[in-house]
């Protein structure tokens, strides 16, 4: 059986986990990281150098890193499903993967760290400010690419959509004050129509 290591409220967790119950595959989900520690333990740095969730087993293979993770899954389970047989769909679905980890992240991180992990007393004000002006123009970048096409691949739902998932929602909980992005909001609508995604991903921010 498949298992994936780390705890749920993990933004990089949920990937993996999304696309296992897209699929409707079996596997066991173990709380690690976070709260429940054990990702400094030497049998979890063992699998993972990096000390980070989520870790994929799979028999006697072992994968970290999430959108790794979310490629294997994808290109192993649901080739032409989730993860494109056409080379230039799925170069495009990987593209906006990539997308999300240099450009996205950096935007997000003090968003979230900010206002979730961050008592009150102790916030950056200023820099969660800088950080939510400049997420209106990276998430009018997506917007625009979305005008010509329901989901950010094409006109299917893809592994390319599953990244930006867990952050456009957190997004969306989170700055309340938005620009007028009527595209991204579709989009995100049609993602919280997908069960797998409510279950995995549309959970309390933690």
């Amino acid at each position: 059986m498949l298992k994936v290591l780390g705890r749920r409220t993990s933004g990089n967790v949920m990937k993996p986990l999304w696309v296992l119950d897209e699929l409707g595959m079996d596997y066991e989900q173990v709380d690690i990281g976070g709260p429940f520690g054990g990702n400094d333990e030497p049998s979890y740095l063992a699998k993972n150098p990096m000390g980070l969730v989520p870790t994929l087993v799979e028999d006697d293979f072992v994968l970290w890193e999430s959108n790794s993770i979310t490629r294997y899954l994808c290109s192993k389970y649901a080739m032409g499903v989730l993860c494109p047989e056409d080379a230039r769909e799925r170069a495009e679905a990987e593209k906006w993967m990539d997308w999300k980890l240099t450009t996205v992240i950096p935007t997000m991180t003090p968003i979230f760290w900010g206002l979730v992990r961050t008592p009150p007393e102790k916030r950056d004000e200023q820099a969660i400010a800088a950080a939510i002006e400049k997420s209106f123009d990276v998430w009018g970048i997506l917007d625009r690419h979305l005008a010509q096409r329901p989901y950010v691949a094409g006109d299917r739902f893809t592994m390319g959509d599953i990244p930006l998932g867990p952050q456009i929602h957190r997004w969306m909980m989170l700055v309340e004050e938005r620009p007028d992005l009527p595209n991204l909001h579709a989009w995100y609508d049609r993602l919280t129509s997908r069960p797998a995604f409510e279950k995995n991903c549309m959970i309390p921010l933690q």
